[in-house]
């Protein structure tokens, strides 16, 4: 059975909280480094994505963004886009550097709004030998139109407020339609709520300052820059940003390629279609990655 170890590695003047899952069988072994969406932890639906590309023979890493979850920071729930990537630069090098892992067949994996991340990353280091977006979030500006003008006069007192304040202004990170929050849409607080396990103490708030980053972040324009086989899995009833975005980038990519999966945002994290995305990945990271599949 795959073991995972937790860890600590450096990032920018602070740590990361990380876990190591390696397959039992010795190394060096071929790897994926996981990178979560806005706001989430290591703790929702990461275990399961662990379990199945270990038992397939890759080392995985996953780790959680300064400031948040399990890693330490101070103040909590500071969420910038700056952060975030020196955070995934951070897990990668921390990742290759692994003795039991093959720096050459490293791959990236993010979900949601760590797709954004893993592929802005991706084109930065032609070395990665793969990449693989999950229910992607790749257009910030998309997503924050999508939520109404209305929605947006909203956050902009709060918004001025953090980037002229010393400490944070909070806002709720997801709510309910109608509810003040950064992310209202219809079903979102249900889905980010479906991720958690019972008994966290997930922290629903962050640092208003991060929609001013989210207006400008536009993952989607660097598809044509990731120059590695890329595999786009597209939920077609997205409700948090316009599924023909998330085509587009595969279309963009050089070795990109689209799956699609009559999902919303949230569905494929959850049976019955979990299962379908997770072998899906795992059959084009073994191929990406060099490993027979069925290790």
């Amino acid at each position: 059975m795959p073991r995972t170890e937790q860890t600590t590695f450096p990032s920018g003047d602070g740590q990361c909280t990380a876990w190591v899952t390696l397959p039992p069988a010795p190394g060096p072994h071929p790897a994926v480094l996981l990178i979560h969406g806005f706001g989430a932890t290591h703790e929702m639906a990461l275990a399961h994505y662990e379990q199945r590309f270990s038992e397939a023979g890759m080392a995985v890493v996953s780790f959680d963004y300064r400031f948040t979850g399990a890693s330490p920071g101070e103040p909590r729930q500071l969420i910038r886009v700056r952060h975030l990537l020196t955070d995934v630069e951070a897990a990668l090098r921390f990742t290759r550097s692994l003795p039991s892992v093959d720096p050459d067949r490293t791959a990236l994996w993010g979900t949601s709004f760590g797709a954004s991340h893993a592929m802005v990353v991706a084109s930065r280091h032609p070395e990665i030998a793969g990449l693989v977006v999950n229910c992607p979030m790749i257009d910030g500006l998309n997503a924050a139109l999508r939520l109404g003008p209305a929605q947006l006069l909203r956050l902009l007192g709060p918004v001025t407020s953090d980037l002229l304040r010393r400490a944070p202004r909070y806002v709720p990170m997801v709510g309910e339609p109608g509810e003040f929050a950064l992310i209202n849409s219809p079903g979102a607080k249900a889905g980010w709520y479906s991720l958690i396990p019972e008994g966290s103490a997930w922290d629903n708030r962050c640092a208003a300052a991060v929609a001013v980053d989210l207006l400008h972040y536009r993952a989607v324009r660097v598809a044509p820059r990731v120059e590695c086989p890329f595999l786009v899995c597209v939920s077609d009833n997205e409700t948090l940003m316009d599924p023909a975005i998330a085509v587009r980038a595969a279309r963009r990519a050089p070795k990109g390629r689209a799956i699609h999966y009559p999902s919303d945002h949230f569905q494929v994290y959850h049976p019955p279609l979990v299962d379908q995305v997770v072998a899906d990945q795992t059959t084009f990271l073994c191929e990406t990655l060099r490993l027979p599949a069925g290790v």
